[in-house]
């Protein structure tokens, strides 16, 4: 059985294609710059060669076409013979409210109560369903999924999600604690069981979701309870372009100061703070590493205040929990930069962590392993993720309950 899963952004497109009958991935890419000059397709060969298609690709719709013939076409890139090949759509769908705590088939009625989440997430819901939208378009009778981002934590009890605001605002506009990279969390969180071979149950676990984007989650006995993003992706740790935990007093002081309304004191949160403002350079975490590396004072300063916080919510999380058995890094920085996980957890070692440095120094690349000693209380782990398999792999359950 073939499924597509596409992750619709406000102007990219990423997919993969799997054959979850072998459980591989036989195409992935995304088209990026959508409704924008130089808008193009990268793709990965099977051989791992990367081949980029320059193409105009006004709007979704158009995006999705060209990613459908792409997987069709008769060039070496080309996977499938026929669309008819497959058998599925699994979306990635950002925030879902309170509405969902699961992935599932999108009927008209799933459709119009995640329309009505577009006030918690205008850049993001939005995008997602012109994805849903362009394939009702193209393929009419293929099934879609949706899988949300915001899900995996509906667990939360809620004393951990309720911000101490008049309870009739939560009432009223649902604004609370949701989170978000859930699917990536849940993926984690099921994967370190089968890694170490153990149960969730009895097991307090600390994910550390760390890209561009950032967010941790507390998960114990496989059930989150409490998670770092909040209303809004904004909430928590230092990320790429975006500030994460803030007084709100600075909220307002800046609005007077910088002359901003609430879209543009927004917009300087999410897009001009974090690692680029504190650099004044940059949000590649690949930078800010080269940077330090040559003593850059900017960049040492940027990588402690970014580590500093991510300890910071592992201890706190720790506590929350009543302590904590494992410790789990992935997502693109958290993978593939040892210096982050090394900083991150130094001044653990109260907690019974022990880094192996030579071990950390080496688990990079889409490396697994574990990185403290044998004798460490708390495992420290680097795991892969792979949220596209799980929204696969939901696709896939829900169509054969729906059988």
């Amino acid at each position: 059985m073939k499924i597509l899963v596409l992750n619709c952004g406000s102007s990219s497109i990423k997919y993969k294609l799997f054959d979850m009958d072998k459980k591989s991935v036989i195409a992935s890419g995304g088209i990026e710059r959508i409704g924008m000059s130089g808008s193009f397709l990268k793709l990965t060969m099977p051989n791992g060669e990367k081949v980029t298609l320059d193409k105009d690709i006004p709007e979704h719709t158009a995006g999705v076409e060209f990613i459908l013939k792409v997987l069709t076409s008769k060039e070496a890139y080309g996977t499938i013979k026929s669309l008819k090949e497959i058998d599925a759509v699994g979306h990635r769908m950002v925030h879902g409210g309170e509405k969902f705590s699961k992935s599932v088939l999108l009927t008209k009625d799933v459709l119009d109560a995640f329309k009505a989440c577009n006030d918690l997430a205008p850049l993001h819901n939005p995008a997602n369903l012109k994805g849903v939208e362009a394939i009702k378009a193209i393929l009419p009778d293929v099934p879609q999924i949706g899988v949300f981002d915001t899900a995996f934590h509906q667990t939360m009890p809620d004393y951990a999600y309720l911000y101490a605001i008049p309870y009739e605002l939560y009432q009223k506009y649902h604004i609370r604690r949701y989170g978000f990279h859930g699917t990536s969390h849940r993926y984690i969180s099921q994967r370190i069981c089968e890694y170490l071979h153990v149960k969730p149950e009895g097991l307090r676990v600390i994910t550390c979701h760390i890209g561009n984007g950032a967010s941790i989650a507390a998960i114990k006995d496989g059930k989150v309870v409490d998670t770092s993003m909040g209303l809004t992706p904004l909430e928590g740790l230092v990320m790429g372009t975006r500030c994460g935990d803030i007084d709100g007093g600075v909220v307002t002081y800046l609005m007077n100061k910088l002359n901003l309304d609430a879209a543009g004191i927004s917009d300087f949160m999410n897009k001009k703070c974090g690692v680029q403002g504190l650099t004044g350079k940059s949000s590649d975490m690949r930078e800010l590493e080269a940077d330090c590396f040559k003593g850059d004072p900017q960049a040492l300063l940027t990588l402690n205040v970014y580590c500093y916080r991510i300890k910071k919510y592992i201890g706190a999380y720790t506590a929350a929990m009543g302590g904590v058995d494992v410790i789990v890094f992935t997502g693109g920085v958290g993978e593939n930069q040892p210096n982050v996980r090394e900083n991150a957890c130094k001044g653990l070692e109260f907690m019974g962590i022990k880094i192996d440095e030579e071990v950390n120094l080496k688990t990079v690349h889409g490396r697994d392993g574990i990185l403290t000693t044998p004798d460490s209380k708390v495992k420290v782990v680097v795991l892969p993720t792979d949220e596209e398999l799980l929204i696969a792999s939901d696709t896939i359950d829900i169509l054969n309950k729906k059988a």
